[in-house]
């Protein structure tokens, strides 16, 4: 599949593409059954016709991830312009200027695959972590195309050493943490209204160390027919982890609200519940 979406013209790419994804919504419709649930959870003023614009808008934008990852090989300074530009890169740069490394603070919301792609040729490579993938063919394909552009990949198990050098090196270090975690991992954050479990790793790192956290997504702009990757202000972390992770997932649901078709609803991102609650799924 990746194969065809690099080589078809990009017009009959992208129509690829569309195609895969829903064939994906038909044969797993477990996927947009979960979103249907996380979205009557936690947005239940949504209309059911909006919930299910949103969930189409979610499929939308698989389509347009696996698109960019299969022209990973073709995408480097001579063209990456097309594919994205940035806003804000200020914030990043400033973090850095402090000289105890930057965690990017992101989520499934938008491409994230694409955004760290292209900073390593925009700016400069980072350092991503990673959970394997539970297919080792498909893991060893994914990983081999993130590090095309000269990012590093962490892989989640063997992280803590290696991020702690990294950012006192003044290395960038991305991580994803928007999913769901298990309650002895994690602590319930209010998100949506509703209490989510949530890694306190992230934001115990950054008191640790002294890095300064920015957030970072990139943003599938229509009119542009391009993404932008947007840097946010640096968060302030104060050493209490439970605020801090507070304080990030209440900074990453005021995004989502502004984008909500362009993050990952099929997520089961309520499964773990507060002692006592019953399952969400």
């Amino acid at each position: 599949m990746l194969g065809g979406l690099r080589f078809l013209p990009l017009p009959l790419a992208r129509l690829f593409s569309n195609f895969c994804v829903k064939l994906l919504d038909l044969l797993i419709p477990k996927l947009r059954r979960v979103a249907r649930i996380n979205l009557a959870f936690a947005l239940p003023e949504l209309p059911a016709d909006h919930r299910e614009h949103v969930i189409n808008g979610v499929f939308r934008g698989i389509a347009r991830l696996l698109l960019a990852m299969s022209r990973f090989p073709d995408i480097d300074k001579t063209n990456v312009d097309r594919w994205i530009r940035y806003e804000g890169l200020e914030h990043y740069l400033a973090a850095k200027a402090k000289g105890r490394g930057v965690l990017v603070a992101t989520a499934h919301l938008g491409n994230w695959e694409l955004s760290a792609f292209a900073h390593a040729i925009m700016t400069e490579p980072m350092n991503v972590m990673v959970r394997p993938l539970d297919n080792p063919y498909v893991d060893r394909l994914v990983e081999t195309r993130r590090q095309l552009s000269g990012n590093q990949l962490i892989v989640k198990r063997d992280s803590a050493l290696t991020v702690v050098r990294a950012l006192k090196n003044n290395e960038p270090v991305g991580m994803l943490i928007d999913q769901n975690t298990t309650a002895a991992e994690g602590v319930f954050v209010e998100f949506f209204g509703k209490q989510a479990c949530a890694s306190v790793a992230f934001a115990k790192l950054a008191a640790r160390i002294g890095s300064a956290v920015v957030p970072g997504f990139a943003f599938w702009h229509e009119s542009e027919r391009r993404y932008v990757l947007r840097f946010y202000p640096e968060i302030e972390i104060s050493g209490d982890a439970q605020a801090d992770t507070q304080r990030i997932h209440a900074f990453f649901e005021e995004v989502i609200r502004q984008y909500p078709d362009q993050w990952m609803w099929i997520h089961r991102r309520w499964k773990t519940r507060p002692e006592g609650e019953p399952p969400v799924y």
